[in-house]
């Protein structure tokens, strides 16, 4: 029996190593506590960045220096583990554009591990409930600073991002960027986030945490209701965005960005940076905060299409010249249901997609973007070119459009703020809408009765709704 148990222990981690998801992570690290009952989750994560190599003088500065020769407080791994995590940790990006140590997360977005697991021992190590030492320069701020340093100084394209895709969503195993690095990737933000808002979470609890896998797992695991997020708990990393906006504000991320850079400068080195190289630096890093405000607070995520698995498109697509003066608010109808996970989500598209294309024989999926109820926005067209929602006005406005039939019953309060608050927001912001654009529901300017009785009459009531009368539908 007991070479049996052991059996399926070897053949579990066979399983789970050669995938880069946030799931098999997850059971990684509860293999670790398995074999080290009673160690607490701060020497687990002691454990975990040894095996990743995370302990440059920055990080010691905060969390203290990882004793070598410590075995009485420290995670026995065995190689498999140890290999396995450290390509989960480890993070960086290879000159083939791959980004490493990064993992895949149940609601599709890409997560960078060491910012994540950084934040949370900050917290865990915290003396004072929710003042964290080292919270954000260890999650967040030393990557948005050297980002921006290295933009101003011409030597990166962009000061953000990008996302980029993984090459198989059920078996994850290499993540590739879709466009040039800058030095805080999507996948580093997101982390750096989430370990923000879990290291404060630790730090304010009168009690820590028994288990990290618990912690994890309740974070980026949770399965939603039918109701979606209206009834989901607070702390999920669906609501990452959401959940950072109350935690972290703009100046408050400029004042923590600077002294890291400070701090990276006496300690990495070894020298002092000057008043007025200070206050150039400042103004860098205010340039670079509000373009990080805009992307990551203002802005809702938006899964890529070649996330969802969309299929080519077919012809040549037209550009939009922005920006543009309208949104119009649609359903699917057929998806019937509120998608709920980002499998059924970009199930969902790829149906929506294949309609589209086969049936209606347009060049691609209509929409420009779509609204699941799983807290995430899917790219259709995007943000600049033309689609085929909206007949006669497509050249003039975004079509969005929410996954379901709402005749007779609305979306989730979260969905509709996704779409009314947040890429409405960041439609404006980023120049792709006018501050003064009309919203309209589709049946005012074609003959349908999308966007359903319920849903149109919700949105009369929405800031920027224009009063029009609606084309005559009779329905057949």
């Amino acid at each position: 029996m007991l070479n049996i148990i052991k059996c399926k222990q070897v053949c579990f981690l066979i399983s789970v190593t050669s995938s880069q998801h946030m799931d098999d992570f997850i059971r990684v690290l509860e293999q670790v506590e398995y074999r080290n009952p009673g160690l607490q989750p701060v020497n687990v994560l002691r454990g975990l960045r040894r095996a990743a190599g995370l302990r440059d003088e920055f990080m010691q500065h905060f969390l203290g220096t990882i004793r070598e020769d410590s075995t009485s407080e420290a995670p026995v791994m065995d190689s498999n583990l140890s290999d396995f995590i450290g390509r989960a940790v480890h993070h960086q990006v290879t000159e083939r554009g791959r980004e490493e140590g990064v993992v895949l997360t149940a609601d599709g977005t890409t997560v960078a591990m060491s910012p994540v697991l950084l934040g949370i021992e900050a917290g865990l190590v915290s003396k004072t409930r929710c003042q964290v030492r080292g919270l954000y320069p260890l999650t967040l701020a030393r990557n948005l600073g050297l980002s921006f340093q290295r933009f101003h100084s011409s030597l990166l394209s962009h000061r953000l991002g990008p996302d980029g895709c993984w090459d198989d969503v059920t078996s994850p195993q290499v993540f590739t960027l879709s466009d040039k690095p800058s030095l805080a990737t999507d996948a580093l933000v997101n982390g750096g986030m989430d370990g923000v808002i879990l290291g404060m979470e630790v730090s304010a609890q009168s009690q820590r945490p028994l288990k990290l896998s618990s912690l994890l797992r309740t974070y980026y695991c949770h399965h939603l209701e039918v109701e979606g997020l209206d009834t989901a708990p607070r702390l999920i990393s669906r609501l990452r965005r959401e959940n950072f906006r109350e935690l972290a504000r703009p100046p408050l991320l400029q004042r923590q960005v600077v002294r890291s850079l400070v701090l990276q400068r006496r300690l990495i080195d070894h020298s002092t940076m000057l008043s007025q190289e200070k206050e150039e630096l400042t103004a860098v890093v205010r340039e670079g905060i509000k373009e990080f405000v805009h992307k990551y607070m203002d802005c809702p995520a938006i899964i890529p299409r070649c996330q969802w698995g969309a299929a080519p498109y077919r012809g040549t697509p037209t550009p939009l010249s922005l920006p543009l003066s309208f949104m119009y608010i649609h359903h699917t109808y057929q998806p019937g249901q509120p998608c709920l996970t980002f499998q059924q989500c970009s199930a969902d598209m790829r149906s929506m997609q294949r309609f589209h294309q086969d049936d209606r024989g347009w060049d691609d999926i209509g929409y420009s973007f779509v609204a699941g109820s799983d807290g995430y926005l899917y790219e259709g067209r995007g943000w600049h070119w033309q689609g085929a929602h909206t007949k006669g006005y497509n050249s003039k406005g975004y079509g969005v459009s929410f996954i379901g039939d709402y005749t007779s019953r609305l979306p989730s309060q979260q969905t509709m703020e996704l779409v009314r608050d947040r890429l409405a927001s960041c439609a404006v912001g980023g120049g792709r809408l006018v501050g003064n654009f009309t919203l309209y529901g589709h049946r005012q300017l074609v003959k349908t009765s999308c966007p359903g009785d319920a849903l149109y009459s919700e949105i009369t009531g929405w800031e920027h709704f224009g009063v029009r009368e609606c084309v005559q539908y009779v329905q057949m």
